[in-house]
């Protein structure tokens, strides 16, 4: 099956959530390359009424008379079928300066009729987050639009849980990895360059744009592990200090493509200790790494580390913020890999891709926190495919 036949679950959903009343504006945030704007086509063919799509994702960018232009194309469109609502989707919105405060004015001066269901898809979650909190308080709904999993992946691309932990699963490149060094070449010039020039540089005025991109290509080094800053800074020229460079992994977040975990302790994250890296999809990782899918299977160490990733990209993927709080927890010699803390609610999620040892780390972990579930993932715990197939929420019931 291809990608242009294949439907996420996200369209479902966003279908049945536009038509319900009472209405809202629908955003849909996610990294790019993830599917917002083929789940908002699908959408659109669905639609039993008028439909007006727009993309501001250009060089320069529009005014918010962009988004009222738009607006008013849908408005003149419902009133040509006046039984059924205009669909407006406009892509990319946290490009278009002063886009919540139209988006707001307009909003509310169609109260009244709601003429124009609204969708907006953007790439910058924290571009969008900051128009919403700004403007639209009580008037929208968050979708969000992950990197696919591997059950996307399998039905759609027909591949095995080993091609998408190192493939990844960004479905523009799925028809490429035949082509290893193909493949390679439209991962980092298409999405990884793309990502960082247009969404991670235009959230704001980056000093030392360069730095930026070195610590992203630092963090597809690192996928996995705990790194100080100190050993950051040593690594990376003009680096500035440990605050630049926290700020500026908040960014690669943002964006849905570096996160530093922080350190778990006690019913709160502990702030100021060294970020464990987890990029979000394991295609950035592989092809920067320089290994071909059968050097990095016939690779322990590097796959255990793939595997490792993956497992905490899963759960970033599907457990968001501020519900779920993703970090690690160290204390002397004694680790875990992962702690998810929701509520009054922490589990403790240790990963094994080989041969089953280390556990002592869970075993203290328990012991620091006994009122914590503990989960291995892997051999003698939670097979890898059942892991992977599984969305965290269910498996872990939080």
């Amino acid at each position: 099956m291809s990608k242009a036949h294949y439907t996420r679950s996200l369209v479902s959903e966003l279908e049945s959530s536009i038509r319900r009343a009472p209405s809202l504006i629908h955003i849909v945030a996610g990294a790019r390359q993830t599917g917002k704007t083929t789940a908002a086509e699908q959408l659109a063919a669905r639609w039993k009424g008028p439909v007006v799509r727009a993309t501001a994702d250009s060089p320069v960018p529009p005014g918010p008379e962009w988004v009222e232009v738009h607006w008013n194309r849908a408005l003149e469109r419902s009133r040509e079928s006046p039984q059924k609502s205009a669909l407006l989707i406009l892509d990319e919105i946290q490009k278009v300066r002063g886009w919540s405060e139209m988006v707001k004015a307009l909003w509310d001066e169609d109260r009244r009729r709601r003429s124009v269901r609204l969708l907006l898809l953007g790439s910058s979650a924290l571009l969008v987050q900051k128009g919403l909190t700004e403007s639209l308080a009580g008037r929208f709904f968050l979708h969000r639009c992950p990197h696919w999993s591997y059950p996307e992946c399998r039905s759609a691309f027909g591949w095995d849980l080993n091609q998408w932990i190192f493939y990844g699963g960004y479905p523009g490149a799925a028809r490429l990895i035949r082509d290893e060094p193909t493949w390679r070449q439209y991962i980092a010039d298409s999405l990884i360059e793309t990502a960082i020039a247009r969404d991670v540089l235009a959230l704001e005025r980056i000093a030392k744009p360069a730095l930026l991109r070195h610590l992203f290509g630092l963090a597809c080094q690192y996928p996995a592990q705990i790194i100080s800053f100190n050993k950051m800074l040593n690594s990376l020229q003009d680096a500035g200090n440990t605050v630049t460079l926290a700020h500026y992994l908040r960014l690669l977040e943002s964006s849905f493509l570096v996160s530093g975990l922080e350190q778990a302790s006690g019913k709160s994250r502990k702030r100021g200790t060294s970020p464990k890296i987890v990029v979000w999809n394991n295609a950035l990782v592989s092809a920067l790494s320089g290994y071909t899918f059968r050097e990095a299977r016939d690779n322990p160490s590097f796959w255990g580390r793939l595997v490792e990733n993956a497992a905490g990209a899963h759960l970033l993927n599907h457990l968001p913020p501020p519900r779920y709080v993703t970090g690690y927890w160290r204390e002397r010699n004694s680790e875990v890999d992962y702690v998810v803390t929701a509520g009054n609610k922490r589990i403790g999620i240790e990963v094994k891709s080989g041969r089953l040892g280390g556990m002592e780390g869970l075993g203290a972990f328990r012991k620091r926190f006994p009122a914590a579930k503990i989960y291995l993932i892997g051999p003698k715990g939670i097979s890898l495919e059942d892991y992977f197939s599984a969305d965290p929420m269910t498996l872990f019931n939080i």
